[in-house]
Parts: structure tokens; sequence; C-alpha cells
């Protein structure tokens, strides 16, 4: 029968953590929140942070200022749902906001790869070139950058997105999965997907591996300086800023190259669910931890707003 005479799809069912006892859906449910409400709260801490003080109106902080503003819109694209997944029985989204969940998650997804290759690039010329630092990563180049990335992000998905725009779901509508990702609603199509998954695919390995190679070509640099330095003092404390931020790439890039760096024939749902957790829960939660709250200069700009804020009170 031809898929267009059968009845059309209209909304779809997120599966999320069916399987779940309901204590450990309660618990599950407790650890998602608290990392969602902190991660919102650390984002917006650094940021008003970066803003409020002028010492930190540097290259640096305008990046990981532009990254947790990210970070903020990346989990709530997925968490919400997801928690909700857990209060109630039946977790519907229409056809429509689920295109639109897919294409947002990955616009910011891309973004993040994106930021990460550039705040790499950032701290390269910081580390490998101080005496040219202000002159190469001047206010409008650092404006290109930022800009370039949020664009790049959002316009590289929109091919995709238009040909899922044009799939048929005629049945069944389950999603297993806690939000709208590539490989289940390419499962549910009733239509022929194999010229959007080749897309995917393509745009997947160009986007992340090309990301990817730029910050570690950039850290290996960094750290080729780094052993070159005289002072003892000065490596150990630069290698340790290094290696919590080599910790987080490598686990968002080892997480989302594992589960968008292969065919679709080869996901399998409940081990994808777990993978996704790290890069939708996991790691925003450690980015501005690792990223901005260990650094000494942000702690000290934090101590001035907080004491600022008790004078005025």
């Amino acid at each position: 029968m031809d898929a267009r005479n059968q009845s059309a799809v209209a909304e779809f069912i997120l599966l999320g953590f069916n399987s779940l006892r309901r204590w450990q859906a309660f618990l599950f449910f407790t650890f998602f929140l608290l990392a969602y409400a902190l991660t919102i709260t650390a984002n917006a801490t650094i940021i008003a942070t970066v803003w409020k003080d002028n010492r930190l109106h540097t290259p640096m902080y305008f990046f990981l200022s532009n990254f947790s503003f990210m970070e903020i819109w990346y989990t709530t694209v997925t968490v919400p749902k997801m928690l909700s997944s857990f209060m109630v029985e039946r977790t519907t989204i229409s056809v429509s906001g689920c295109i639109i969940q897919f294409y947002v998650f990955f616009c910011l997804g891309t973004t993040e790869c994106m930021f990460l290759g550039v705040m790499a690039y950032d701290r390269y010329i910081a580390i490998c070139y101080p005496l040219r630092y202000s002159t190469l990563m001047n206010k409008k180049v650092c404006t290109q950058l930022a800009v370039g990335s949020w664009v790049s992000g959002f316009i590289g998905h929109l091919p995709l997105t238009i040909s899922t725009t044009q799939f048929f779901f005629c049945g069944p509508n389950k999603i297993n999965h806690f939000f709208c990702d590539l490989a289940p609603v390419l499962n549910l199509s009733c239509t022929d997907t194999s010229v959007s998954e080749m897309i995917f695919f393509t745009f997947a390995w160009v986007i992340i591996l090309c990301s990817f190679l730029l910050t570690m070509v950039s850290y290996c640099y960094i750290i080729s300086t780094i052993c070159r330095m005289p002072s003892t003092i000065g490596r150990q404390q630069a290698f340790s800023t290094c290696a919590s931020h080599l910790i987080v790439v490598i686990i968002f890039y080892s997480t989302v190259t594992f589960m968008y760096v292969r065919p679709t024939v080869h996901y399998i749902f409940q081990a994808d669910k777990v993978v996704s957790v790290f890069y939708c829960v996991v790691t925003p939660l450690l980015n501005p931890v690792i990223y901005n709250l260990r650094n000494k200069e942000v702690k000290e700009a934090l101590r001035r707003v907080l004491c600022s804020r008790r004078r005025l009170n």
C-alpha cells in the first residue's frame, strides 16, 4: 500500500526511560532536575559576572559568556521534556514540534563544536603568541568568530531540516528516546530517508571531526609551548587548566562521535539514550565548573560583584 494513502501521524510519543521502576524514576528525576537547575544557575551567573566586571571584558571571557549562553539553551531544548516524562504516564510531542526540537538541538550542538574550536584557538594565540595576542584577537575578529559560530550552526542544518519536513509518518508513532533525535525519527518515517541520512552523516563527519582536529591541534601547540616555560609553577598551573579543558572536550566529542559519526543502521536505541545523557546533561553541567568557576579571575570577579551588591543593600 502506498504510504500516502495511509493516515498521517499527528504526534509522537516519547518513551524516555519508561522501563524504570517508580523509585528509580524518582531518583533519576531528582538528579536531572538538580543538574538542570545547577547548569542554568551556573551559566547565568557566569554571563552576569562577565557583563558586570570590566576586567573580564577580554576575548577569552567574551567567548566563554557566549558558550554559557549557548549551554543554557542547549539543555533547555531537551531536559524539560525529559523531566516531564518522569511525571506523566505518556509524554507526547507534535510532529512539527519534534522537527523544531530536532533542528534547534542540532544547531546548538554544531554551535558548541564551533565554540570549542574557537576557544581552543584563542588560548593557542594567547599562550603561543602573547605579544601579538591583542592585535590578532581584536574586538572585530572576536565578533566575527562568535557570529560565524552562531550563524554556521543555525544555517548548516537547514537542508536536513527542510528534507525532514517532507517525511510522511503513518505509524507507529513511538520514539524510543527522551527527545527527537535523528535516528529514532528517521526510523518512524514511511518514506525513503536515505538522502537525509547521507546529508546528516556527511555533515556530522565534517563538523565534528574538523572542529575536534582544530581543538586538539591547538592544544598540542599549547602543551608544546607550556613544556618550554622556565617556571615550574607556571607549567603546573597551565597544565592543570589544559587538562581540565581537555577532559570536557574528550567527553563531549567521544559521545557525539559515537552517536552521530556512524550509519543509522548501527544505532542501538537503549544504549544511545544513556550516551545521550552525557552530552545533554553531564557535559553542560561540567562546562561552567571547569571552564569558569575553577578560574581564579572569575572567582575574584564573582566575589567583587557579590560584595558590591551587599554594599548596595
